[in-house]
């Protein structure tokens, strides 16, 4: 005798129409995220590949300078301020001088 001829057919039926129910609301916050997701970005799809990756570090940093960005991205310094610049014209991206150091400047997402 399987394990499954020891349950009653109600009870699975019961069990699967839950399963399948919450099921259907994980696929719809799934696709709500996605769709937030999707938004979230859309003023940076358009931009060249530098500034993307710039504001995809910037997500997972919370805030950086210039040279913090050039060391993470690997990219040159002037790339990083045109990048930054593209990002600013956009409002992707906020700046604000350092405390700590008042000839640098503070960079972080804003989306």
């Amino acid at each position: 005798m399987s394990t499954t001829d020891a349950v009653a057919p109600e009870e699975s039926v019961t069990t699967d129409e839950e399963a399948s129910a919450d099921e259907d609301l994980g696929d719809d916050a799934d696709i709500a995220s996605a769709e937030d997701a999707t938004d979230r970005w859309s003023a940076v799809r358009d931009l060249p590949p530098s500034a993307k990756l710039v504001a995809k570090v910037l997500d997972y940093n919370d805030t950086l300078t210039q040279s913090q960005l050039a060391e993470e991205t690997l990219l040159p310094p002037r790339t990083v301020r045109y990048a930054l610049s593209r990002l600013e014209d956009e409002g992707v991206v906020d700046s604000r001088f350092s405390f700590t150091d008042a000839r640098k400047r503070l960079y972080t997402l804003s989306v």
